[in-house]
């Protein structure tokens, strides 16, 4: 995606299918849904929309289904918010990096109050 249209394109779609999931899908299974990051193709036929879920595995599993069931009404209304030739297809996909990133510095954090590791001189003089 290195084309700086469909970076463009990227970003007014993160911004409107973070609006259209956060306000106007009613969809039960639907939980607590960022979305992370969309990656257009050079051509902006295809968007993969990377979404974070906060909950159970089981909710996740469920969110993501409930909006691989919605991508039509997702694509149907930014379609008509963002005025582009053609409409990207919607790809939803989950986004771990968010989950990775808090079990990291968990794993730092048990590591430092262990005495596995100790905080560097700079580390001390901040706190």
């Amino acid at each position: 995606m290195t084309n700086k249209r469909a970076i463009r394109v990227g970003e007014l779609l993160k911004e409107e299918i973070s609006q259209i999931v956060l306000r106007e899908m009613k969809d039960p299974r639907i939980g607590f849904v960022s979305v992370t990051d969309v990656e257009v193709s050079g051509d902006l036929r295809h968007a993969k929309v990377f979404i974070s879920v906060y909950g159970s595995d089981k909710e996740k599993e469920e969110t993501l289904e409930g909006l691989h069931q919605a991508k039509g009404f997702v694509r149907k209304l930014v379609g008509e918010r963002i005025k582009i030739h053609h409409t990207p297809e919607i790809i939803f996909r989950y986004d771990d990096s968010i989950e990775n990133g808090v079990h990291i510095s968990e794993i730092i954090k048990d590591l430092k109050e262990s005495g596995e590791i100790k905080e560097s001189d700079s580390d001390a003089e901040r706190n």
